[in-house]
């Protein structure tokens, strides 16, 4: 049961980070939609946090 939640809030994390950068840079690739799937939650967590400051998808993606 626990496993099933952590995959809901990774889904939740995945589905918002896409929404905001889409709203934010446009219509998302296949390559972006891609990194964004395979990502974990902290890396998703992360990506969403960069995209309060980038002014470009790579400056999101950036370590």
């Amino acid at each position: 049961m626990l496993e099933g939640r952590q995959e809901g809030r990774q889904e939740g994390r995945y589905t918002l980070l896409a929404a905001m950068l889409a709203k934010r840079f446009g219509a998302l690739d296949p390559v972006v939609m891609a990194r964004l799937a395979t990502a974990d939650a902290e890396q998703l967590s992360a990506w969403a946090l960069n995209t309060l400051d980038a002014r470009s998808l790579d400056e999101v993606f950036r370590d």
